[in-house]
């Protein structure tokens, strides 16, 4: 008896641990970036307004705070972007990035085109 009830909890562990993540669905099947790494931003922005965001695919935005964008949803008439928020100093907060609507910035400083038309992936879209 002791030994299936350790099976079980085993078992209910690791369901839980591979269930830490899951897939989201796609907000679009394309994105603009300026490489096919989409790993250089394309442009600095700024929060007009706060937002706060809906799950986990999208970032947390305070309205002043600087946004470093790397990649715009094309399926939707870029109404989503993917960005870096960066605080007042250094280290404020983790470089995490995420997708926000693009109307809650607004353009500050152009650092290249976004030229390059890259796939999203299931990746783009995971929440852990």
């Amino acid at each position: 008896m002791a030994c299936r009830l350790n099976i079980s909890l085993f078992l209910w562990l690791l369901l839980v641990i591979c269930e830490a993540g899951r897939q989201m669905s796609k907000l679009s099947n394309k994105k603009l970036c300026a490489d096919s790494e989409c790993s250089h931003p394309i442009l600095i922005a700024r929060a007009t307004q706060d937002y706060y965001p809906a799950d986990c695919r999208f970032i947390p935005i305070r309205q002043g705070q600087l946004v470093y964008v790397y990649s715009m949803l094309k399926d939707r008439g870029n109404l989503f972007w993917a960005g870096s928020v960066q605080g007042s100093y250094y280290g404020e907060q983790e470089a995490r990035i995420g997708h926000f609507p693009s109307s809650v910035v607004e353009e500050l400083q152009p650092l290249m085109p976004a030229n390059t038309e890259v796939k999203t992936t299931k990746w783009d879209f995971y929440c852990d």
